[in-house]
């Protein structure tokens, strides 16, 4: 199953895992060579497919819903924003996609791809066409990953609309590689899909929200995902630059969370702004503390936060072992000005130059 935020150390949120922390709890272990790790916990999502395209179903959309947070049943909890979280439904396409550029190989596909499949089902089947500008839109009502926005108010998120595109290519490359022809209703929510929202040259949080650097610079940074997270293939680099150095100088950073450093930290180092990556890992703040057992504090009744100690073994990873399309030279998430010297064992980098 995937884990709770504290693990087995503390009862949070009731000891019940949330899907969309899964990412960070987990996706590391592929860049480090240890990917059974991270399997172990993906054959939930194939025990759990009969209610998630319940879920689905209950709501008039087609394939299988993920939920937020839940139990071993998988049933979803009562929260004003649990079920209107989106974030969580292309992570197991992502996983899958882990699995298979580690190991090339038929089983491979035939082991994750109908949760490839019905993730991607649904995700084409929510995005609602929007005839008057000829789009496909993402809400409302939703909530993206940064938490604090009002659902009936919020649409088009940047990173979930990345996230979205990201999942529906992804899983008609596994519809290819099993020697199946391309999905037709998802290559038009491809082609249509919103662009990005962004004001005065930098990303918004979402569509409807000019105020992100004014009432909304708080929580997760959430855009930077676009570019850090994912690969950014729709993305612009040179807004995404000014949006990161917007985000470090406006941001809230002490009402942020564990993983928005190493979020920032892979922004940075894909942008070549690596001392900036080395300046979000090190950012001297509460949520960024680190005690001497290891534990990434959050707060009093929050001793430990695995998803902060999971993202920075992935940023760790990147910026000591590269990424698609990084410079060609050691380190390159690491300054390149004489005063680091970065060494690492046991990455996995042939997978990290696809990723």
């Amino acid at each position: 199953m995937p884990p709770p935020e504290t693990g087995l150390t503390v009862n949070s949120w009731y000891g019940k895992f949330h899907l969309e922390m899964h990412w960070w709890h987990a996706a590391h272990f592929a860049l480090w060579n240890r990917l059974p790790l991270l399997e172990k916990s993906l054959g939930w999502y194939a025990s759990m497919l009969p209610r998630a395209r319940e879920l689905a179903n209950s709501q008039g959309y087609r394939g299988a819903r993920w939920p937020k947070m839940v139990g071993p049943e998988g049933r979803d909890s009562p929260s004003p924003i649990g079920p209107l979280l989106i974030w969580q439904q292309p992570h197991p396409i992502f996983y899958a996609e882990l699995c298979y550029l580690t190991h090339r190989n038929r089983a491979t596909l035939e082991r994750y791809g109908e949760v490839v499949f019905e993730s991607a089902a649904f995700m084409a089947s929510y995005a609602y066409f929007a005839k008057e500008r000829q789009r496909y839109v993402l809400g409302p009502p939703l909530i993206p990953a940064q938490e604090n926005h009002p659902p009936r108010e919020t649409w088009n998120p940047t990173f979930e609309l990345t996230y979205w595109a990201y999942g529906l290519r992804t899983a008609q490359r596994w519809r290819e590689r099993l020697g199946r022809k391309r999905n037709s209703e998802w290559d038009r929510v491809i082609a249509k899909l919103s662009a990005l929202p962004a004001l005065d040259g930098v990303y918004l949080a979402h569509e409807n929200c000019p105020q992100t650097y004014r009432e909304r610079n708080y929580d997760h940074p959430s855009m930077l995902g676009a570019l850090g997270m994912l690969t950014g293939d729709n993305v612009n680099r040179e807004t995404m630059r000014r949006t990161l150095k917007k985000v470090m100088k406006e941001w809230q950073w002490d009402k942020t969370w564990g993983w928005d450093y190493p979020l920032t930290a892979m922004t940075a180092a894909r942008l070549g702004e690596t001392k900036l990556a080395v300046d979000a890992l090190l950012m001297e703040t509460e949520k960024n503390r680190y005690l001497a057992n290891g534990h990434n504090w959050q707060r009093p009744n929050l001793p430990c936060y695995l998803p902060g100690n999971g993202g920075l073994l992935y940023a760790v990873a990147m910026m000591a072992g590269g990424w698609r399309g990084s410079p060609s030279r050691p380190a390159p998430g690491f300054p390149d000005d004489g005063l680091w010297r970065a060494r690492s064992e046991g990455l996995n980098r042939s997978l990290l130059n696809e990723i």
